[in-house]
């Protein structure tokens, strides 16, 4: 499928091969529980979903895919009624703003299409939890999971796919076991350099551009959308995250945790460094949990074991070299 990065700038799907197959894996199975895909923010999570959406489609699912932040709903379904109602549903919460409704309706939605006839189902949400409430999110994947494991009426199949870049909802979620956690990861060199290649009018050496996004597609366009202005990306991330008050908020030995942090992210993995990484995690500038790179553990590709150079650590990871960039100079203006 086709994908707008930028105005103006629309690409194919490009590489997540890996991601794919795990698609039609899910297709062939089910899902057992709710997977929830979580990773840095801007990896390829929403791309992917709608790809998986479309795929979905195509092996034979009636799909329910919700994107509130991005005002994009859709119910691929073979039954019309349904369909005009959600689509009713979707005109009214438009003009009502009452994003969590259609979000929780996918629920009543699921049931009437499996009232009228058995068949395979998909729900694919993308960071519905900002508008039902991080504090609800838990509550939102055991509501999906009792839709897999409780059904009011039998389904032929049904996956359930969620993706979320808030550090806060995945740790609401893994306190219990509802859901099955996968991380995703920025995307390979070779996909990488497809992507980049794309990107039209004069920019700097593809080696450059790896090194600043460490293959975060999302940070490449907003290089491309700021001419390559690498100090402009940066600041934009120090205003956006809140660094500045961050780092003057911390005492003098927390800032020097984070200055070592800035080269190793595992170093935060200490008792003293803990709470400062829970905030780096919940702000998205890290993300944690990633020890194990056994591909099965991941959607697509897991990434390399560590690369201190893009901020990857064993168990730790700066989201990007620019979020790592950012932190570094919020430090240095103190």
């Amino acid at each position: 499928m086709e994908l707008e990065l930028a105005p103006g700038l629309v690409v194919e799907f490009i590489d997540r091969e890996r991601a794919l197959g795990q698609v039609e894996e899910f297709a062939v199975e089910g899902t057992r529980w709710p997977v929830v895909v979580f990773g840095p923010e801007g990896c390829g999570k929403t791309a992917f979903l709608r790809q998986a959406a479309a795929m979905l489609r195509d092996l034979g699912y009636d799909v329910f895919y919700l994107h509130p932040l991005d005002r994009v709903f859709s119910a691929e379904v073979d039954d019309p009624d349904v369909k005009r109602l959600f689509l009713d549903l979707v005109r009214r919460t438009l003009e009502d703003e009452r994003w969590g409704r259609l979000a929780v309706a996918v629920f009543d939605f699921t049931r009437e299409v499996l009232r009228r006839r058995r068949r395979k189902v998909a729900v694919i949400a993308d960071d519905v939890f900002q508008v039902i409430g991080l504090d609800k999110a838990a509550a939102y994947v055991k509501g999906l999971l009792n839709m897999i494991e409780h059904p009011q009426y039998k389904y032929e199949k049904m996956v359930v796919l969620v993706a979320t870049s808030e550090g806060v909802s995945r740790r609401e979620i893994g306190r219990h076991r509802w859901a099955r956690l996968m991380p995703m990861w920025n995307m390979g060199r070779d996909g990488f350099l497809q992507l980049y290649e794309k990107i039209p009018g004069p920019k700097p050496l593809f080696e450059e551009a790896w090194r600043w996004t460490g293959g975060n597609p999302n940070m490449l366009v907003e290089l491309h959308k700021a001419g390559w202005g690498v100090d402009e990306v940066v600041k934009r991330l120090i205003i956006g995250k809140g660094l500045t008050s961050l780092v003057r908020s911390l005492g003098r030995e927390v800032r020097e945790l984070l200055w070592r942090a800035v080269e190793n992210p595992d170093s935060l993995l200490s008792p003293e460094g803990a709470p400062l990484l829970e905030r780096l995690v919940d702000i998205n500038m890290l993300i944690d949990s990633i020890t194990y790179r056994d591909p099965p553990l991941w959607i697509d590709q897991p990434p390399p074991e560590r690369d201190l150079e893009l901020g990857i650590g064993k168990h730790v990871a700066w989201h990007t070299p620019l979020h790592r960039e950012a932190v570094r100079r919020a430090l240095q203006e103190m």
